[in-house]
This record gives structure tokens, sequence and C-alpha cells, in this order.
């Protein structure tokens, strides 16, 4: 799947200044970051200079998608004008989420922005490619999630789901992407 998604993207314009960005966006738990490690990889064996950056990177429990400005201003804001981004990442070391270490995102040729809300409305026009990751089945989704993020994130990631169940109704993220994939069998 790795390999056709980045087949597509390199088919498709740039639309944030020279970058093709690929937004893979769809519910927790559904496989997105690993759709985008096999994208990047598949990128980087050609040779094509690729960015990673998730949304995680900047999602906190409380605050799951207003943080948008941080990642537009400090990273595709610069990239759209030729300049390298910047951001902090939230660490999450101490059990509480704070900004963490600087990232720096060197201007690549694509630009793979990964997570929950990276195909949002705001952002739709500067994408070049938008992939909708989808598991229907949610209790999988969640337990997915739970090993990944220990079960003390259990909680958390129930009121997760619930949230972006709403957010993606009202953004409408699925019915704008230009492909919709499943990694997980039903």
């Amino acid at each position: 799947m790795g390999r056709a998604v980045a087949e597509r993207v390199l088919r498709a314009e740039p639309r944030l200044g020279d970058v093709r960005v690929l937004a893979i966006d769809g519910p927790s738990g559904s496989g997105k970051s690993t759709l985008a490690a096999a994208v990047v990889a598949t990128l980087r064996e050609r040779g094509v200079p690729t960015a990673l950056v998730s949304t995680d990177d900047f999602a906190t429990w409380d605050d799951p998608v207003s943080w948008w400005p941080r990642l537009r201003e400090g990273v595709l804001d610069r990239l759209a004008l030729g300049l390298p981004g910047r951001y902090r990442r939230m660490d999450w070391t101490t059990g509480v989420p704070e900004l963490g270490p600087v990232v720096d995102v060197p201007v690549p040729s694509v630009l793979v922005l990964e997570g929950v809300s990276a195909g949002r409305a705001s952002v739709r026009p500067k994408l070049s490619y938008l992939c909708w990751v989808e598991d229907p089945d949610s209790t999988a989704r969640l337990e997915r999630a739970v090993a990944r993020d220990g079960e003390t994130s259990r909680p958390h990631l129930i009121a997760w789901q619930s949230f972006e169940r709403g957010w993606f109704s009202v953004d409408r993220t699925q019915p704008h992407a230009d492909a919709a994939v499943g990694l997980h069998p039903a």
C-alpha cells in the first residue's frame, strides 16, 4: 500500500510552494503511522527528499486539534516559502504534556503529514494528496491504541475516539479523501 500511495503523491502537483503534501488522516488506531512509515521509506529509497510530521507531536488529551496554528506557522507557511520549518514536539516523559525538543524540518520534495486532523478542511487546498485510513472496528482500534500508548491511556483514548467521531463528522475529512484504505483485516 505504501508504494501505491507514494506513486500517487509523486504524480500529484505540489501545492505548498514546491512541496507536495501527503496528508494521512483517519481515526486513532487505524494504521496511519504504519502507512506513513511505509510511504516515507518508499520515497526515501527512491532518493526523494521526504519529511514526516505527525500531529501526535502537537496534540494532547486536552487539546486534540486547536494547536494547528503552531504547525501552520512553524512548518507549512515556512515550507511554502522554500524555508526550513521548525516546531517544538510535545514531551510526555513526565506524564504531563509540555513543549519539548525542537524539531527541524528541512525543505522536502514531499511532506508526509500524518495523524488525526492532518487532512482538515483548512489545509486541503495545500494538499497534493489526502489518504483516509479506516478500520470500522472501533474496539480493535482502541485495543491497538492502548497497546501502543499503555493501559493507563485507555480512558483518554475512549474520550479521544468520541471526540474524533464528532471532529470527522463536522470536518468531513473522509469524503474529501483522494483514496481510502484499510490496513487491518475486518
